[in-house]
């Protein structure tokens, strides 16, 4: 192939995985015609730009057809296929699959046909290898998470791995291996290494920095690479596969000479077989995009080493990314894949041009260099990727770059080279695990010297873009030095002075977060910052109140509800993760944490802004946990936000010899249980909105139909966090407008035709 073709394949192959991605419906027709256009035009670098987007469209098309149907949501289904991942953790097995089979054990339900990969949990699983192939019964549902417009996104993170279902064994007693998985050379390394005498530590990192299985890392390896900017160090990378495929070529060059002693140097088989070794053990790792990216370059870096044609680097990087993309087009939205080419493309943009560096001196210059210049880039790829800094990062990586890969990577590779002899093999790998162990120690004095950083959300692109231009002044040739300065100072001082959206007195900034099946509402005027309700914990221990926020936030007051699992579930990660200042509960009713009375007629004003609880009162402690529900209400103007958490329609009744109606925004009682929102609270409130917190396909089927019926003849405005996704309006604004993060899909004007759980 013409490697001048390689930028506008690999532009057509993102513009496919695009095209695909917002759907091919209405656009074949096009594609077709233009495909015969090119043909019989004779535009043959047009037809495969046309082909190579058609094929990338087609295969992340397929990804988003296979998705698992909404009527198949919690139904029993038969689902065989090959383990292809495992992960346990204190009795949990996760797993992910590539299905051969999948039908519903009921008739009459849609096909699950098109379903390639899941991802399963299974409790008290037996011992499972990649590789094996299973039949279970399952339950699943379709790919999903909170969508909450920040923070980590489960169900993005699906989307790109290119799983179409979640869901748990059903039924273990049913199951059934139909057959073990065949071995690998992969495989037996792992089980090598565990044989032998190195430490836990030197293990994990071993198996993950030489045999690509980065799976053995635990969560405190990733927290703690997190944490200083050297999550890259631990995957197969360009230094890995130029590692191997040098010393192949060495030692078959070697090989060569003794074979064939008179023209050695025009053997050309030596090159071919080191290609061939470097192919071989990029794909024991998976062929990972780093390992795959890294793989083509050190191929082209053998063509050429060999006498060929010489392309460009640049030439070199496009065709990398034209095969990662055509292979796996989901790829374009893993922020991993950009991280390592813009990574290489600011050292090709820095050093192209520039002589090798010669001499001890000279390359710990060019590190140095390479490292100040990479530093500012990829802190603003990482922030946008990952909305976190490492500040760290950038003095660490000058140290341990080269300490792993030039001293502990060698290492690990010549213990392989001596696996025959164990013996010998611990020689090398006895040095890596001391290595390993001063990493470790080094890398968290570093981590606990200057933490991981996460910003807020909004100071987040501002300061990627500052810190991209700032690469961009000391990268860019010819700028005269003190203009590369002066433009340093310049956005250096502008990150200084970013300061935050300000909030209007009188006004309070109202977010209902989507938690799944709980309630956790954020309430932010000029100077006050509060939360309702800390959402609910599962089983697996998560709570979704550890994702909302960075540690060390500051909250004015918490106000817990009651006792339920599914408004306190977060209070222990609340209190343990940031700093509270004041925390309400009902009285006399344990919610985790020692609460001041939320009694009724207790409040107090801020920010031109008031808080009142109009529930529970003092005879309300005989009355069920939900009854005691702590009632706030929320005025800022002229209008009005109600929160009664579970509070039925007893309590409603009481409220209403209070209330100032109508309502602005009612969160609606209960998640939309019948037994809250009576006939007599809704005709009485008249809200505006109404926001059922409620998580997708829950068991209880919130919000109920007959409840949504009556706010809709009230006419409300109907919401849900299960189908939009976190809701956020200004309360004190002249006229009120609710931003889901989800776009609407409903059929009434502003409003959306919020669907019952039934």
């Amino acid at each position: 192939m013409n490697l001048g073709w390689a930028m506008p394949l690999a532009l057509a192959a993102l513009a496919g995985s695009v095209w695909g991605w917002w759907g091919l419906a209405g656009s074949v027709c096009v594609w077709g015609m233009a495909v015969l256009l090119a043909v019989g035009c004779g535009r043959w670098r047009w037809l495969a730009m046309l082909v190579v987007a058609g094929l990338c469209a087609w295969q992340v098309t397929e990804q988003r057809v296979g998705t698992l149907p909404e009527g198949l949501s919690r139904q029993d289904v038969t689902l065989a296929g090959k383990v292809t991942q495992v992960s346990e953790d204190q009795g949990l097995t996760r797993m992910r699959v590539a299905v051969t089979h999948c039908a519903p054990r009921e008739a009459g339900l849609p096909s699950c046909d098109a379903l390639s990969r899941v991802r399963l949990s299974w409790y008290d699983a037996p011992p499972l290898q990649v590789g094996d192939h299973w039949r279970w019964r399952v339950r699943l549902r379709p790919p999903q998470g909170f969508a909450n417009g920040y923070g980590f996104d489960y169900a993005a993170w699906l989307w790109r791995e290119g799983i179409q279902a979640t869901g748990y064994v059903r039924d273990s007693s049913v199951t059934q291996r139909l057959s073990a998985a065949s071995s690998n050379m992969r495989d037996t390394g792992l089980a090598f290494l565990d044989t032998q005498g190195l430490s836990e530590l030197a293990t994990r990192w071993l198996a993950a920095l030489t045999l690509g299985a980065s799976e053995r890392l635990t969560q405190d390896d990733w927290d703690l690479l997190n944490a200083t900017g050297t999550t890259h160090l631990m995957v197969i990378s360009g230094l890995h596969v130029g590692l191997v495929a040098s010393v192949a070529l060495v030692l078959l060059r070697l090989l060569a000479r003794g074979v064939t002693p008179g023209h050695w140097r025009l053997a050309t088989w030596p090159w071919w077989l080191a290609g061939v070794a470097t192919l071989a053990y990029a794909g024991m790792a998976g062929f990972e995009p780093p390992a795959l990216r890294a793989t083509v370059m050190a191929l082209l870096g053998l063509w050429v080493a060999s006498g060929r044609h010489a392309p460009g680097p640049w030439q070199a990087w496009w065709l990398a990314l034209l095969v990662i993309v055509v292979s796996d087009p989901l790829t374009v939205w893993r922020p991993g894949l950009w991280l390592s080419f813009l990574a290489v493309g600011v050292l090709i943009a820095a050093w192209q041009g520039r002589p090798a560096p010669r001499g001890v001196k000279g390359w710990l210059w060019a590190l140095g260099r390479s490292q100040c210049l990479l530093a500012p880039f990829m802190a603003a790829a990482v922030l946008i990727g990952f909305e976190r800094l490492a500040p760290v990062g950038p003095l660490v990586n000058l140290l341990a770059v080269p300490l792993v890969g030039s001293i502990m990577v060698p290492l690990g590779l010549l213990g392989w080279a001596l696996a025959w002899s164990p013996s010998l093999a611990m020689v090398p790998w006895g040095m890596f695990d001391g290595l390993a162990q001063g990493v470790w120690k080094g890398l968290t004095l570093a981590a606990a010297w200057l933490p991981v950083w996460s910003p807020p959300i909004w100071e987040t692109w501002p300061l990627a873009l500052i810190m991209a231009a700032l690469g961009a002044v000391w990268l860019i040739p010819g700028l005269v030095g003190y203009l590369r300065l002066w433009a340093s100072v310049s956005l250096i001082a502008l990150a200084f002075v970013l300061r935050p959206p300000g909030i209007a007195p009188g006004r309070v900034m109202v977010i209902v977060h989507d938690v799944g099946q709980g309630q956790l509402v954020e309430l932010r005027s000029a100077t006050q910052r509060l939360l309702f309700d800390t959402g609910p914990r599962y089983g697996s221990g998560f709570t979704p109140a550890e994702s909302l926020w960075p540690s060390g936030r500051r909250f004015d007051d918490v106000i817990v509800s009651h006792s339920d699992r599914d408004h306190a579930g977060g209070v222990e990660t609340i209190d343990e993760m940031h700093h509270v200042a004041r925390w309400w509960g009902p009285p006399g009713m344990p919610v985790g944490i020692a609460t001041h009375a939320c009694r009724r007629g207790v409040g107090w004003q801020r920010d031109g802004v008031d808080y009142r609880f109009l529930s529970p009162v003092a005879s309300d402690v005989t009355r069920s946990d939900n009854d005691r529900s702590c009632v706030l209400q929320v005025t800022a103007g002229d209008q009005r936000l109600l929160i009664t958490g579970d509070a039925g329609s007893d309590i409603e009744r009481h409220l209403l010899a209070g209330l100032k109606t109508p309502l602005t925004v009612l969160v609606a009682g209960h998640h939309g249980s019948r037994t809250s929102s009576s006939p007599a609270f809704v005709a009485r409130t008249q809200p505006e909105h109404v926001i059922f917190s409620a998580g997708r396909d829950n068991a209880h089927g919130h919000p109920h139909p007959e409840v949504v019926r009556r706010f809709r003849r009230a006419g409300s405005c109907l919401w849900n966090t299960a189908t939009d996704g976190a809701l956020r309006f200004t309360l004190g604004v002249p006229v009120l407008r609710m931003h889901p993060v989800r776009p609407p899909g409903g059929v009434e004007g502003a409003c959306i035709g919020v669907e019952s759980g039934d």
